[in-house]
């Protein structure tokens, strides 16, 4: 089910969606979240943490819970998004840090164990909070990347420009 809503008292909606945690369908929400995001004007560079972070959250939900009964939600407020995947176990995820012994490289391609870690690195917030039934475990981005400098213009040129 979708459950758009727009908050009048600023520039906030939210889409939410309730749906049963099955890896077959990971990609379907990955592609309903990627469009959500991109109505909402997100930079590419936003649409894909959040396409790995839906995937992340929603494969633990497949792996670690065993009610897939979840609810999938997307909240815009003002220029960020938050994206919240609530489901009823309460048991929060660990996030841990890879082993990075100098002894030996970490395994890149190890298919668990890092991906909360990778997610919170490249968000603005990440969270795992209990709820009653259940947790919630959720992150946040901006929708547009902050502007970079322009490396390639002198410093100098800003000054000359300003008298001219």
């Amino acid at each position: 089910m979708t459950v758009p809503v727009r908050f009048a008292e600023r520039q906030h909606y939210a889409y939410a969606w309730d749906l049963l945690a099955d890896a077959r369908g990971i990609e379907t929400w990955r592609w309903t979240l990627v469009l959500v995001l991109r109505s909402w004007g997100a930079s590419e560079a936003a649409v894909e943490v959040a396409r790995m972070g839906l995937s992340e959250v929603l494969t633990n939900v497949v792996r670690h819970v065993d009610d897939p009964h979840c609810r999938l939600s997307a909240v815009l407020d003002g220029g960020r998004v938050t994206v919240r995947v609530e489901d009823r176990s309460p048991c929060l995820p660990v996030v841990t840090e890879p082993d990075w012994d100098a002894e030996s490289e970490p395994d890149w391609d190890a298919e668990s164990g890092r991906g909360l870690w990778m997610l919170r690195s490249m968000c603005r917030d990440f969270g795992c909070d209990p709820e009653v039934g259940g947790k919630c475990v959720w992150f946040t981005l901006d929708l547009t990347p902050d502007p970079a400098p322009n490396l390639a213009s002198d410093p100098g040129d800003a000054d000359d420009e300003a008298v001219a």
